[in-house]
């Protein structure tokens, strides 16, 4: 599963693929991970960058709120983020559930 849900939070799995025409979700990777495209390089830090910055807006949180818990220097990343209403419409959508 690309996600667990603990207390208030919830963990994604995200399988970051840099240097995309445009940042977006891209369904899932396997069964345990969503496939993000970024619109950075992975340079320099851009790209986590990036993903913090979208999923900022996609799920109507602050960029504080968003936490890696693993994975900055790696295509694999779990991000910790509120479990808002966003957040459970998107797992929703995504989960076919």
């Amino acid at each position: 599963m690309f996600y667990e849900i603990k207390d208030d939070f919830i963990t994604l799995k995200i399988k970051a693929q840099p240097s995309a025409s445009k940042s977006e979700f891209a369904g899932l990777y396997g069964e345990d991970a969503i496939k993000l495209r970024l619109a950075a390089p992975a340079v320099e830090g851009a790209a986590n960058k990036e993903l913090i910055k979208f999923l900022s807006k996609k799920f109507k949180v602050s960029k504080s709120e968003i936490e890696f818990k693993s994975g900055q220097n790696s295509k694999i990343k779990l991000i910790r983020v509120p479990l808002t209403k966003k957040v459970q419409e998107f797992i929703k959508e995504i989960d076919g559930r």
